[in-house]
């Protein structure tokens, strides 16, 4: 079974680090690796990975929302994402899906209970592949109190009105200016992601006291951002559950099996303590 995730850059992933366990930990004859694609090379690589036998392969940033156009088959959800992290490729076809959302999803529920994440008032920092995974299954879930904040503010308003949620699309400063009034803040940025990592995709210093700040990078394991939460009085939940919990999902996806997620998380926090 050959399986890959492609994205730009990538040497730092450690998905081939967690999908080879799995693999090995379930005897299936496979090997997981990173591929390096540029985005002016995506359309030909994906037709390449399909003729090459693979059997799947994950997306990541910055190719989940323009990988759409070159698979055979989108699932619904992630057609309404408008995001794709998964492909599936059977018979010569490829066919895409979203397990963003879900694996986030998973990780935040090791942080809030179900109420009160329906009744957090959300703000998500970002517009792109990730944040439409994001939106989508938190107003699946129930959450309905959801704004967003981008660089470019007619996206996150396009965002919020796509999913139909009751927020707001804020200019970066007048979120930071605002942050007091969350819940819950969640980066979808690559901002502060290794070797970057003095980056912020945010000022988080007015981070309301008790709120959770939650970060989809695991590489380093705090961020910058999270830091400053913290220093605020914030919670923080990093990107490790997320990036586990997606990872299973497309697994099983592709394998049939279902992988210990929780001994994974247990392995990848180990593993990003000791470099």
């Amino acid at each position: 079974m050959k399986l890959a995730v492609i994205g730009y850059p990538i040497k730092h992933s450690k998905s081939p680090y967690m999908h080879n366990f799995w693999l090995d930990q379930a005897g299936v004859d496979g090997e997981y690796e990173a591929i390096e694609v540029p985005p002016e090379h995506l359309e030909n690589n994906v037709y390449e990975l399909i003729k090459s036998g693979f059997t799947g392969f994950n997306v990541t940033i910055p190719h989940k929302e323009s990988i759409i156009q070159y698979l055979d088959e989108v699932d619904a959800a992630a057609k309404s994402l408008g995001a794709v992290n998964t492909v599936l490729i059977n018979d010569g076809k490829s066919y895409g899906y979203n397990t963003d959302g879900n694996g986030f999803l998973k990780s935040l529920l090791t942080k809030r209970d179900t109420e009160e994440i329906k009744k957090a008032n959300m703000l998500i920092i970002g517009a792109g592949g990730a944040a439409k995974g994001m939106i989508g299954a938190l107003k699946s879930f129930g959450c309905d109190r959801i704004s967003v904040t981008n660089r470019t503010i007619e996206k996150a308003d396009l965002l919020i009105k796509d999913h139909r949620v009751n927020g707001q699309a804020l200019q970066l400063s007048d979120a930071e200016q605002r942050l007091n009034e969350y819940d819950i803040v969640i980066n979808t940025t690559s901002a502060g992601m290794f070797p970057k990592v003095q980056e912020r995709p945010i000022d988080s210093a007015k981070m309301k006291h008790g709120s959770l700040a939650a970060d989809i990078i695991y590489n380093p394991q705090k961020t910058s951002f999270l830091k400053q939460a913290e220093q605020a009085g914030a919670e923080s939940l990093n990107g490790i559950g997320m990036f586990v919990y997606q990872g299973a999902l497309a697994f099983e996806m592709w394998t049939g099996i279902q992988s210990d997620a929780a001994e994974m998380i247990k392995k990848m926090t180990e593993l990003m303590n000791q470099e």
